[in-house]
């Protein structure tokens, strides 16, 4: 599917799809309209990698051209790209990450000090809107009498809406609401959580309790299948606490397990999950946003997350550690992101997830100061082999733009959930749950673990070795009722050295000025 989606980008660009989502209306470029896309099944299945491509691509101009997103302040480089806006929402205000620029809205995501009208937090709220309305606009049109196949299809496409509504719901509590019955040009009303939830919950156990999606592992590399559905309903029972007011550990642990015993399996070098040909011979990713150097690219995904952080001189320093990060072009060494020292302190010697380099793990007095912190190099640009980017697609010659794909959902946060799931009271095997974080630590060449051991706050510093820079730390802290209010303090919390509490409103995001004023139907966040 991969090589599939990159080929057919010239083909789906033209689509025509209309999203209304407040009085501004944003209308992707076409020349065709949707009868001709839709009228056969090779034409459904290019507007379906349309919908996936919306995580991948920022608009038919790549990397320097206009972005699908016709609001001002909405930059495709910097916060029109999903994966950049939602790392930057879900990682920089927390110890797994802080970023050196001084961008307008960089330091108040940093710092936890957010407003409503912040470039980088619009551009991450209309994209997963205008990600939500490609998928309608292809529930609308998609035609089952072409075939059974087109059956998977809307399945696809109704977890990927289910999917950006979780991000809505997470990020910002309570967004507009609108699916493909409803009329193009209306104004959405307003959605709770609660309300949010149980739809995502039921959209999710409908396309995989129905066989509307195909089995697991049985879909084409890059789509959804029912393993993915039982992925993101099982991290939606871990987090139903905080969306509802009511626990959901049972769910939480029903659902990691069926993944868990889907056939999946941990990749066995913890380094070759992050690199250019992730995509082959991985056994542990259930579902990746899918990234191509050549044929689809920008300063955004997987190119982002190497550059962001890396240097060139760290890079000449530690080649021992890194071998490279395959980007070999003009556009690299962005030298602007590092990780806290919070983050630094919970590994032990000798972590192979330990991927960070630098010259002192602390930020010290100057948190802009690029010497300090550390510097990851979990994203690398290489493959296996340590050739420079993707063999099959990539370019050898000059490398701007990664191939690397990013894990979405993989089987290592699955064995977390189940035993935070089962640690905090939910049914299940503790017996099972030790044995699954000690085959994350024995892959990571550290001791293993007791049944004693499990705690809950263990296994919140356990995902944060494992899972760090991967868009989970705020949701997870907010879980643990870390991330506001002063129980839990990293070094610059608050904008201030040693850290300090800040306000429980800050555990949602606000919604945008531009849509509160463009929507009467709309009502700011508590606080904003």
């Amino acid at each position: 599917m991969k090589k599939y989606i990159y080929q057919i980008i010239a083909i789906i660009a033209p689509l025509l799809i209309t999203a209304s989502c407040t009085d501004l209306d944003i209308y992707p470029e076409n020349t065709s309209s949707s009868e001709v896309v839709f009228s056969t099944l090779e034409g459904t299945k290019s507007a379906l990698a349309k919908v996936y491509l919306a995580y991948t691509t920022t608009g038919n101009e790549s990397p320097a051209g206009k972005s699908d997103l016709p609001i001002p302040g909405i930059d495709e480089g910097s916060n029109a790209d999903f994966l950049r806006v939602w790392f930057n929402h879900q990682e920089l205000p927390t110890e797994e990450a802080q970023c050196l620029w001084n961008d307008a809205g960089i330091p108040e995501l940093n710092d936890i000090n957010f407003t409503a009208d912040d470039k980088f937090t619009s551009g991450l709220y209309y994209r997963v809107i205008m990600q939500i309305m490609y998928a309608n606009e292809f529930l609308r049109n998609a035609d089952e009498s072409l075939g059974a196949e087109v059956v998977n299809f809307k399945a696809e496409a109704r977890f990927i809406r289910a999917f950006d509504y979780w991000v809505l719901m997470d990020i910002f509590g309570n967004p507009p609401f609108v699916t493909e019955n409803d009329n193009l040009g209306d104004l959405p009303v307003q959605t709770t959580r609660a309300e949010l939830f149980k739809y995502v919950e039921s959209e999710l156990i409908e396309i995989s309790d129905n066989n509307l999606l195909k089995d697991a592992k049985t879909n084409e590399y890059g789509r959804a299948d029912k393993a993915a559905a039982w992925a993101l309903l099982a991290r939606l029972y871990l987090n139903a606490e905080v969306y509802t007011g009511s626990a959901r550990w049972n769910d939480a642990a029903t659902y990691a397990k069926k993944v868990i015993d889907a056939g999946f399996s941990l990749k066995s070098n913890y380094e070759h999950l992050f690199l250019a040909d992730n995509d082959k011979n991985n056994p542990e990713i259930i579902l990746a946003i899918t990234f191509d150097g050549k044929y689809a690219y920008g300063y955004g995904g997987t190119s982002f997350l190497i550059n962001c952080g890396s240097n060139i001189d760290y890079q000449t320093a530690y080649a021992d550690r890194i071998i490279s990060y395959g980007m070999i072009g003009n556009n690299h060494f962005w030298n602007g992101y590092r990780t806290r020292k919070e983050l630094n302190n919970k590994f032990e010697p000798n972590d192979k997830r330990f991927l960070l380099v630098g010259e002192t793990p602390e930020l010290g007095s100057d948190p802009t100061d690029w010497h300090n912190g550390l510097q990851p190099y979990k994203y690398r640009n290489i493959t296996s082999a340590s050739t420079v980017g993707n063999p099959v697609y990539g370019s050898n010659a000059e490398q701007d733009y990664a191939d690397v794909d990013f894990p979405l959902f993989r089987l290592a946060e699955q064995y977390l959930i189940y035993a935070e799931a089962v640690v905090r009271g939910g049914s299940g095997s503790k017996a099972d749950a030790v044995g699954y974080v000690n085959q994350l630590r024995a892959r990571a060449g550290v001791a293993n673990v007791s049944e004693a051991n499990m705690t809950a706050n263990f296994l919140l510093d356990e995902r944060a070795r494992e899972l760090y820079w991967e868009c989970f730390r705020r949701t997870d802290l907010i879980r643990y009722g870390f991330f506001t209010g002063s129980s839990y303090l990293w070094e610059w919390k608050g904008g201030i050295q040693e850290g300090r509490g800040v306000d429980s409103h800050f555990n949602i995001y606000p919604i945008p000025a531009s849509d509160i004023n463009a929507n009467t139907n709309l009502k700011q966040n508590s606080g904003y």
